[in-house]
């Protein structure tokens, strides 16, 4: 439950890369002892999300410039292999389910743009479940997750209508079985989404990290 409620809040911006992450506050927040909150962050490092330093000290990571363009190449070559493999075989439940993701997708449309990017980078990661491949599932779920701290480091507001309008056109292409097309798109979109998002450093907020933590502290119990 630590691993997924500090997950999101890195997604969701609230906290920055660079931001120290100290054992004893985090099993504060939770109510848990330091060493499950030493777990959890030895987990979120695996995933790269958490940089583990010298005497115990975790902070999330700070991706370069350089890192977060070859990050972003990356995740473009493996989710083309994603839509490949799932054009024209995706079951009516999977369409319907996607189609539901985008539906919510459009409703978070006006509402904080840190939300806008956990859904719309939760729509990548539930393609790769459906190819049912632990190994893709991990890999994608990793990038994508990386490619939120480019996002929350080099950025400009995030297009929400863009990337909805992308999904659907995505979908689409999936259901009808054009897999050179899906992978086109899904090629395209990446692209945009980089081009969006490597732009320049935004400034640092500087928030007390007990405090940011709370809302996601309270929906673990």
């Amino acid at each position: 439950m630590i691993c997924r409620a500090l997950r999101r809040a890195i997604i969701e911006q609230a906290l920055e890369p660079g931001t120290k992450l100290p054992e004893d506050s985090l099993g504060e927040r939770f109510g848990v002892s330091r060493t499950i909150a030493r777990h959890a962050l030895g987990q979120l490092a695996s995933e790269g999300l958490v940089e583990l330093r010298r005497n115990r000290i975790a902070v999330v990571v700070t991706p370069s410039w350089q890192d977060a363009r070859d990050i972003f190449d990356i995740r473009m070559e493996l989710e083309r292999l994603i839509v490949r493999k799932l054009a024209g075989k995706l079951k009516p439940a999977q369409i319907a389910r996607l189609k539901a993701h985008v539906a919510a997708e459009q409703e978070a449309h006006d509402g904080p743009n840190a939300v806008s990017i956990r859904l719309a980078t939760e729509f990548h990661i539930l393609l790769a479940s459906m190819t049912s491949s632990p190994v893709l599932v991990r890999y994608v779920s990793e990038i994508a997750y990386r490619c939120c701290l480019t996002l929350s480091l080099f950025s400009r507001p995030h297009s929400s209508e863009c990337g909805i309008n992308e999904h659907i056109a995505i979908i689409e292409a999936l259901q009808d079985g054009d897999t050179d097309q899906a992978m086109a798109l899904m090629h395209s979109h990446l692209g945009e989404v980089a081009n969006r998002a490597l732009v320049e450093p935004g400034p640092a907020r500087g928030r007390d990290l007990v405090d940011v933590l709370a809302p996601y502290a309270e929906e673990t119990r």
